[in-house]
């Protein structure tokens, strides 16, 4: 599915989100903290647009995805970058490699959550940490009410207009509605393994940051 919407992948995402995306990107660097040196994995990075702030901090970054339609867009546009074809829950990396994961907006279209955040887990060294962003649950009803209708009936017909494959939006529209809560995904997070395990709410809880520490 990810293959046939790689092209327009990031414009899409920018035209659905109505110019947030940029805006919880930035948020999601900041969080992670990339330093020089440092190992980061991108998990379903997609084309590697997440991972660019990652690597324009000195980090040496590996952006990893299951979707290889994604990694050749990406390659072509960052052909100096390390991509990486990978299924979120049987990561092709040895225990405790990375300083820091994350994930973004990825871990909703894994099919076993929690077998992906224990893979987390393993990769990552002690005192390492984990971010996750991802589309949840807004906190005020009068919000849940409009993004809600704006998910079902208006998302289609915008992703018809600018995406090469809607229908694949519409899926992403209907496995947002179905995710965990906040402290439901907090929770599932403690039970792989993490520890100081906390979100943040973004644009009224529609994106939630759900971070931890191996």
């Amino acid at each position: 599915m990810f293959d046939d919407v790689a092209e327009k992948y990031d414009l899409t995402n920018d035209v659905l989100s109505l110019g947030q995306a940029r805006l919880w990107r930035k948020e999601v660097a900041k969080a992670v903290d990339a330093r020089p040196a440092q190992k980061i994995l991108d998990l379903a990075a997609g084309t590697a647009t997440s991972s660019q702030p990652f690597a324009q901090a000195g980090a040496y970054v590996v952006p990893c995805d299951f979707s290889l339609g994604m990694l050749r867009v990406g390659k072509q546009r960052h052909p100096w970058m390390p991509f990486t074809a990978g299924d979120g829950t049987k990561l092709p990396f040895k225990n405790d490699t990375f300083d820091a994961v994350t994930i973004s907006f990825g871990l909703r279209n894994i099919q076993d959550t929690d077998q992906a955040l224990r893979e987390l887990y393993r990769v990552t060294k002690p005192g390492g940490r984990v971010v996750i962003c991802e589309f949840s649950h807004p906190t005020l009803a009068p919000l849940r009410t409009v993004y809600t209708e704006y998910l079902m009936r208006a998302l289609p017909p915008v992703a018809r207009a600018v995406s090469s494959n809607p229908d694949a939006y519409v899926y992403l529209a209907e496995s947002i509605r179905a995710w965990p809560t906040q402290p439901e995904l907090a929770a599932r997070l403690q039970g792989a393994g993490w520890s100081k395990v906390a979100w943040r709410n973004l644009t009224g809880g529609i994106v939630a940051l759900h971070r931890g520490i191996k």
